[in-house]
């Protein structure tokens, strides 16, 4: 394992290739050196890299049993998104202004927070930047952020697995929404309760949040976002909670769905043909970046989950943005060389033209 540090961007690269020449007619092949549980324990964890020992219980699955509380509040949810489209044309252009900041702000919660530092803690974030997404989060209302990780790193460790809480091998509508609609499989409960959560215990943001989470919500997602249209210019209270609260939410949930059903069903897997997941641009530019999901299943613990940079990835452009004001620091890479030879060895070929 080799790292190439630079001070100016705080930025490590990670990984190296050593070249396995095998004679077989005129071909060559390459196999990457990088390992992954020498980074992951870098990174002070590990419960992000895929078990190749989990074994799927035999026997009849269990009966779905129905959460009829998120079934009726999500039916409510996206019909008063379906009301709040009609109210666009009647809307304010600031209100429409502030819906799309809230929903940036509410997705950095999320791509750039749960998703990116705290679930595989791909960089290193200070306390005013980690209170600004724990901020965010909370706007985005998506579980707590320690609930969120749980669910995230069982979902890597186990992904398409009965253990994967949003297992796309169920189907579209359950790696989407479904699963938020039943009961948990018991697998997905059992391994989330021995995963190692005590690096997001140890974060007081976190768990501060977590003590404060349902008042925090009301504030962050429902109150503060309607607020702020009717009292500063004078929007219709109705058009002030259906566009930045209502309709803000839906489209917020959906982009993040997204990248668990389209982006594990549809588009090409140029680094690893073997995974579901896929590389999706449009997912990538509803979810600021996380579309690309081949890669990122390849090497979850790169800042960016793209080998791109900043192409239909806002988030890595805002955590860019956050090291350049000294907010961040220690952003993991996979260097250039381990990529291609990731994409020569397990890749389906699409990359030869992409």
């Amino acid at each position: 394992l080799s790292k190439e540090f630079s001070s100016t961007s705080s930025t490590t690269a990670v990984g190296k290739v050593t070249s396995r020449v095998t004679r077989n007619g005129n071909a060559v092949m390459e196999k990457d050196s990088l390992n992954h549980e020498d980074l992951a324990g870098d990174r002070g964890m590990i419960d992000d890299l895929f078990d190749e020992t989990y074994q799927e219980k035999e026997g009849p699955k269990p009966p779905l049993r129905y959460v009829w509380r998120n079934i009726i509040l999500m039916s409510l949810l996206h019909l008063g998104a379906l009301f709040a489209l009609t109210l666009i044309p009647s809307a304010k252009i600031q209100t429409l202004a502030w819906g799309v900041l809230c929903f940036v702000v509410s997705a950095l919660g999320i791509t750039a927070g749960s998703h990116r530092l705290w679930s595989h803690r791909s960089y290193k974030a200070t306390l005013p930047l980690r209170i600004f997404l724990t901020i965010a989060n909370s706007m985005a209302f998506q579980n707590d952020i320690y609930e969120w990780v749980r669910d995230h790193r069982v979902h890597h460790k186990f992904s398409e697995t009965d253990a994967d809480p949003h297992n796309a091998m169920r189907g579209f509508f359950f790696s989407h929404i479904g699963w938020l609609l039943v009961r948990k499989h018991p697998d997905v409960i059992e391994k989330g309760q021995k995963l190692d959560l005590s690096d997001i215990k140890a974060d007081k943001v976190v768990m501060f949040q977590r003590r404060y989470y349902k008042p925090s919500v009301v504030l962050l997602c429902f109150t503060l976002p309607a607020v702020v249209p009717w009292y500063f210019w004078d929007e219709s209270i109705v058009i002030s909670f259906f566009i930045p609260v209502i309709l803000r939410y839906a489209v917020g949930l959906n982009v993040t769905w997204l990248v668990n059903s389209a982006a594990h069903m549809f588009g090409n897997r140029p680094y690893d043909q073997n995974i579901n997941p896929r590389e999706n641009p449009l997912v990538s530019l509803g979810a600021l970046g996380e579309g690309f999901h081949n890669y990122h299943h390849t090497f979850p613990y790169d800042y960016s989950t793209s080998e791109f940079g900043w192409r239909f990835n806002f988030t890595t452009a805002f955590i860019d943005l956050m090291c350049l004001l000294g907010l961040a620091s220690d952003r993991k890479k996979v260097s250039k060389e381990v990529i291609l030879a990731r994409k020569m060895r397990t890749g389906d070929g699409s990359h030869k033209s992409g």
